[in-house]
């Protein structure tokens, strides 16, 4: 009688080819089966998380795709039903408990938003008060800023505004308990005239009684501080993290990047960066704590912790509340996650991000951090119309934005590239010069010296109700304005080419809107020039007389647009987010203008913001969904037909275990055998290394045991051998007397994804953006030829791009030898004559960082044409 293990072996049908349904030959055995099945699974989990934590610094591991993990769901959810006493009680505990596994996703969804919204309040007020400190400290107690300076003073105190029947209520506090100007900044207003008196303006810190300008010292401790943080505890809290969670929502595993460590660094490194002065901003980051909020909170839910699909669609709710709660743009939110963020957003997650954005800036308006009642500092209102001769400025403006954009990625990526070369092992050391040479280059400037955020609620105000700031309004320093927004414009745009992607958290959303506000006010006061030299011009007949014609405010709010969408490449969301900001309905049309201009002059550029290029840059393995290429060959031209697979029957446990330790390769195939390479079916590295682990822990398994690769309906093995069984084969029909057998069946997959090789490769391209499988086997006629992942179609990408259009890099190669040696030579100059000692030349050798183990961060050395791709399975 043959054994079970050698009958025939059919491949499935080719309706298989294209199936990703879960093998639910598990649900036709017993409970005990059942109860099994979904020990293993957690088990399996288990060993995946404590595998990922022992790579945190290595490049991203791919994980299975979402659908099959929906599926999964689907399919654990039946099997709990099914289980015997599931509900265990009366009908009114089983009512409850229904209602709670329906409710859950919307209690957690309300907890994280909750979260978010108080987190960045407290951001927000350890943002201003760290600003505030730098040029001066409060006289009747340092913990205030100068808003709050007049707080226990005794000719001062503050009324309870808002509170209903409570009008002019002092509070003479008496300094007693500061964590109050925390927690009911939502009621305080100020209202003492002493403010100003209490408040000092100071040349030497005596706070903290260190000699030096108080406009220095504060602003590269913050910096050193900050950098010191993020690379002691959590070096995934440097930049803004777009990039990575874009990453992370297609399917990546980063661990680490969205830990309680990165969200506890980054929400207090990054007031500190902002107060710095670096030309970085939090708009960009508060994504990232926001979607580290979601991970840590649902990771105490087991609905989410065991389901990598549901806890993906709460990381896009949380990627949108942290961008409403950044411009107090809910609904702009949403459309960024849309936009920007996710690759898969169905409707579900579409109605959970709203949700979460909207309880997010609930909180945020309630706790009210500016004491204004605006959710952002540079919110306004615009009451007058514009004119149809504007769009020509207007267009100008949009054309402004795509080449800032586009000059600000090309020169920024090639200052990134500068940093990995030679400035890795002095990341702190580099935050805080650029944090003191920042301060020294912008002291001068009335628009740098400011901060951004400040600075763009003025340049955003019209000149009517009192919103002049230092003649900004005033006919007779219009020119001197102009010179002024004109030098504050370049200079922020080299500050920004070489702050952003320094180690601390830092965000390139403010910096941008800054830029395009003060070129959008230069724009905007020469078109009020030109109206008041020439009134009575056709070009100006609509304007009417004795009513402001130009309003310059109205051009820096379309400039901060044009910017933005030029950096990040999105469109809707910024016409939302700044609807939002302004509430006027008049200038959306104008901004639909500038943004549609701004778009189509990047887009003659390239069609990657910030985010994709450094994707792009750090070599990550994610195929955009905004490309579509054309190449005209199939997929065979790509594959890899180097194979390690595994045949179905005969293999010793031995040579298993040799294959595990000699490889890196994330999985297998499954074939008759290796010469047929008839395929039979997919099995993961994780899954086996637990399954023979499992077999060991049972019992003692000789090397020489034999393993079987096959599924229940292929070898027609009963249900109850199905499993990770150590069978005695020395009965009758067995091949030899006194051998084990391991049978592997439930743990492959008998229809993994396949394809044709004569399939066009842009299909199997599009297969993994929607998809998202790990990888994809190609057979033809049921015989393995050859398999294709991310890693190997984006190589075929980078080698025709590269084809097309060829880079010659020496240039900048030797342009930044040059520059490290100038770096080298002037550092050694300054510690000679610093230090008074002499230092042996170097000949401006060159210095390269350290490894990346020692960082945590990412590295590409060169182009992502150079990677060893090695990931293959």
């Amino acid at each position: 009688m043959a054994s079970p293990h050698q009958r025939p072996l059919l491949r499935p049908s080719v309706s298989s080819r294209l199936s990703i349904a879960i093998s639910t030959r598990s649900a036709e055995a017993g409970e005990a089966q059942h109860e099994d099945g979904e020990q293993i699974d957690e088990e399996i989990e288990e060993i995946r998380r404590y595998e990922v934590m022992l790579h945190t610094l290595a490049p991203p591991k791919l994980r299975c795709y979402w659908v099959q993990d929906a599926a999964r769901a689907q399919f654990q959810r039946r099997i709990q039903k099914r289980k015997e006493g599931y509900y265990v009680g009366t009908n009114w505990r089983r009512k409850l408990w229904l209602s709670y596994d329906a409710g859950q996703a919307w209690i957690v969804i309300s907890l994280i938003g909750a979260c978010i919204g108080l987190n960045a309040s407290f951001l927000n007020i350890a943002t201003e008060w760290l600003s505030d400190i730098k040029l001066g400290h409060c006289t009747t107690a340092f913990y205030l800023n100068e808003n709050f300076c007049c707080w226990g003073a005794e000719d001062g105190g503050f009324g309870l505004a808002g509170l209903p029947g409570v009008e002019n209520m002092e509070h003479n506090l008496a300094g007693e308990l500061p964590a109050l100007h925390f927690v009911f900044g939502r009621f305080l207003t100020p209202s003492c005239p002493t403010r100003t008196r209490k408040w000092r303006l100071e040349t030497t810190l005596d706070v903290w009684a260190i000699p030096g300008r108080a406009a220095r010292i504060p602003v590269i401790l913050f910096a050193y501080t900050s950098a010191i943080l993020v690379k002691s505890f959590a070096p995934y809290a440097a930049g803004s993290g777009i990039s990575e969670i874009k990453c992370i929502l297609a399917g990546f595993v980063m661990k680490g990047f969205l830990g309680g460590w990165t969200l506890l660094i980054k929400s207090i490194g990054l007031p500190l960066a902002i107060a710095s002065g670096l030309s970085v901003g939090k708009e960009g980051p508060s994504v990232h704590y926001a979607v580290c909020t979601g991970n840590v909170i649902s990771r105490f839910f087991d609905k989410y912790r065991k389901n990598a699909a549901k806890t993906r669609e709460i990381l896009s709710a949380c990627a949108a509340a942290g961008v409403a709660v950044a411009f107090g743009s809910p609904i702009g939110g949403v459309i960024f996650s849309l936009e920007e963020m996710s690759s898969n957003f169905p409707l579900k997650t579409m109605w959970r991000s709203y949700f979460c954005a909207l309880v997010a800036t609930a909180v945020l308006a309630a706790m009210n951090p500016f004491r204004t009642g605006q959710l952002v500092m540079f919110q306004v209102t615009y009451d007058r119309d514009w004119h149809f001769f504007e769009i020509v400025f207007f267009v100008i403006i949009g054309i402004f934005g795509g080449l800032y954009g586009e000059f600000v990625i090309k020169w920024n990526l090639r200052a990134q590239s500068f940093r990995k070369k030679y400035l890795k092992q002095w990341a702190i050391a580099e935050a805080t010069f650029l944090a003191g040479i920042t301060a020294v280059i912008c002291y001068s400037n009335m628009f740098l010296r400011i901060d951004m955020t400040e600075s763009m609620e003025i340049l955003f105000h019209e000149c009517e109700g009192g919103h002049d700031y230092n003649g900004l309004c005033e006919s007779s320093r219009r020119w001197h304005m102009v010179t002024s927004l004109t030098i504050a414009t370049v200079v922020r745009v080299f500050l920004v080419i070489i702050s952003y992607g320094c180690k601390v958290p830092a965000g390139i959303f403010v910096p941008s809107m800054a830029i395009g506000a003060s070129f959008g006010r230069t724009v905007g006061i020469l078109v009020q020039a030109l109206h008041e030299a020439a009134p009575n011009s056709k070009f100006f007949a609509s304007c009417q007389p004795d009513i402001p014609c130009i309003t310059p405010g109205t051009y820096a709010f379309l400039g901060a647009a044009a910017a933005l969408s030029g950096i990040m490449h999105i469109t809707v969301s910024v016409v939302v987010i700044m609807f939002e900001l302004t509430g006027a309905l008049t200038y959306i049309l104008p901004t639909m203008i500038v943004v549609g201009v701004t778009k189509a002059v990047s887009g003659r550029f390239g069609k990657a913001g910030i985010a994709d290029r450094m994707i792009w840059f750090n070599g990550f393995p994610f195929l955009d969904n905004k490309e579509d290429h054309s190449f005209g060959v199939p997929v065979s031209h790509v594959m890899n037909q180097e194979l390690v697979v595994l045949p179905s029957t005969g293999m010793a446990i031995r040579e298993v275990e040799t294959i595990l330790e000699s490889t890196e390769f994330q999985g297998f195939p499954i074939v008759q055998d290796r010469n047929s390479k008839l395929l039979i079916g997919y099995i993961n590295r994780t899954e086996l290394k637990y399954s023979i682990d499992r077999a060991k822990r049972e019992r003692t398994i000789p090397p020489t045991s034999r393993c079987y690769f096959l599924s229940a309906d292929q070898a027609q093995t009963p249900a109850s051998t199905v499993g990770v069984t150590v069978v005695n084969a020395g009965g009758a029909g067995h091949p030899s007397s006194g051998s084990l057998s391991l049978d592997f069946a439930r743990f492959i997959d008998p229809t993994p994804l396949t394809v044709h090789p004569r399939l066009p490769l842009e299909t199997v391209m599009e297969i993994f953006k929607k998809v998202g499988p790990r990888v994809v086997l190609v057979e033809h006629r049921g015989k393995l030829s050859g398999v294709v992942t991310r890693k190997d179609v984006l190589k075929f990408q980078f080698k025709v791009e590269n084809r097309e259009n060829p880079r010659d890099d020496s240039a900048e190669v030797e342009r930044e030898e040059k520059l490290w040696g100038i770096i080298v030579g002037v550092s050694l100059w300054l510690r000679r004559k610093v230090l008074r000692q002499e230092v042996p030349p170097t000949g401006g050798e060159r210095v390269t960082g350290i490894d990346d183990s020692q960082d945590g961060i990412l590295d590409v050395e060169a182009s992502p044409m150079d990677l060893e791709l090695d990931e293959r399975r």
